[in-house]
């Protein structure tokens, strides 16, 4: 019996680890095949999200309320950057719109050319801004906003008075502005070497203040640049202003108003090599919104003096302003292409989201949530 005994458990001790062996492999039959299976799945879905067609994005916001001729035209490279500041939540809203003001000189009575305005017609115009809800902004806030899509009031503009005045031609049109609303003037400087000292000082003191904050606008009276115009003059007009200003205000301009009006590729090219940002006009054409300028390709025969401007392919420096005496009357022209490009931007809000996800997310991060 004991004989018997010991065979059964030599047989149970030699057969046992092949069984366990067995029974371990069964019960891992299930979680490697479930494993696989996992694995084939993600494999099968990278493959076909690798694969997957983005939408094709809508065409560039137009609208009828500018000449026909000014045609909107784009800047920024990159559209997933383009789409990114579009989008982010904490940016300015689609259809921020900034009207650019061009102000030769405020009349006390009667005016002779477009861009001056009588003083009347400029407190009409101004308390009329105000009233639609727009607010002046300062050139920094502008750069920011053109640039990057930086948040900026909804209704925006921003008033340059051309040329050199002194304290008591700024207080008496524009005082009432600053001390009343908080409204910036941007001052086009004229670099004259000529300019007494006490027109530089009083001009200092608005500067600090921050009730002006001047900008180059050349440096030598009757100048009108163009592509014609020599180097030395090219030089002249634009480095010039760099080395005044680095004097007189111990600032750098990074927007030049082009004098009188005049501006060609050489100049404009000459313009970024020393770094200026922005160029501004004498074409009026219309407002301006973030990525999105109107400027002409052919010449007007109905606008003579307005130079095209758009093969120049530099939207920031040849940026369109209104005349002083015409902007009243296109306030609501205003209003209403900031309604519509916002109403236009939110029907497409949801293909080029998809787009930027499918396209760009990877490479440019989530666009952050509200």
């Amino acid at each position: 019996m004991n004989k018997q005994t010991n065979v059964l458990k030599q047989v149970i001790y030699r057969f046992a680890p092949i069984l366990l062996v067995v029974f371990t492999l069964i019960s891992c039959e299930p979680f490697a095949s479930n494993a696989s299976i996992q694995t084939e799945a993600a494999l099968s879905e990278s493959s076909e999200a690798a694969f997957i067609t983005p939408p094709t994005l809508p065409p560039l916001f137009q609208t009828t309320h500018i000449n026909p001729l000014d045609t909107p035209h784009t800047y920024v490279d990159h559209t997933c950057r383009y789409l990114k500041n579009k989008w982010t939540p904490y940016n300015a809203a689609p259809g921020t719109i900034v009207m650019i003001l061009m102000i030769g000189r405020v009349q006390p009575v009667a005016v002779t050319e477009s861009y001056e305005i009588t003083e009347e017609d400029l407190i009409k115009t101004m308390h009329e801004l105000k009233m639609q809800g727009f607010e002046a902004i300062k050139m920094k806030e502008f750069l920011s906003y053109i640039e990057r899509n930086v948040k900026i009031p909804p209704r925006s503009v921003l008033i340059i008075q051309d040329g050199n005045y002194d304290q008591s031609y700024f207080n008496r049109y524009y005082r009432q502005y600053w001390e009343n609303w908080g409204w910036t003037i941007v001052n086009g400087w004229q670099s004259d070497p000529e300019i007494p000292d006490s027109l530089w000082l009083e001009n200092l003191d608005m500067e600090e203040e921050g009730f002006l904050d001047h900008q180059a606008m050349g440096a030598t009276p009757g100048t009108t640049l163009s592509d014609e115009s020599a180097k030395t003059v090219i030089a002249r007009e634009l480095k010039n202003s760099l080395d005044v200003f680095g004097y007189n205000y111990r600032k750098n301009p990074y927007a030049f108003i082009w004098p009188n009006g005049g501006f060609g590729q050489r100049p404009v090219e000459a313009a970024r090599l020393l770094k200026y940002q922005l160029g501004f006009t004498a074409n009026q054409r219309g407002p301006v919104m973030y990525n999105w300028v109107p400027l002409a390709d052919e010449l007007d025969p109905n606008r003579p003096d307005y130079r095209p401007e758009g093969k120049i392919n530099d939207p920031l420096m040849t940026l369109p302003r209104y005349h002083a005496s015409e902007v009243f009357a296109a306030i609501d022209q205003v209003r209403a292409i900031g309604k519509e490009a916002a109403a236009y931007a939110e029907a497409n809000k949801d293909i080029e989201l998809e787009y930027y996800d499918i396209v760009c997310s990877e490479e440019y991060g989530r666009i952050p949530t509200p």
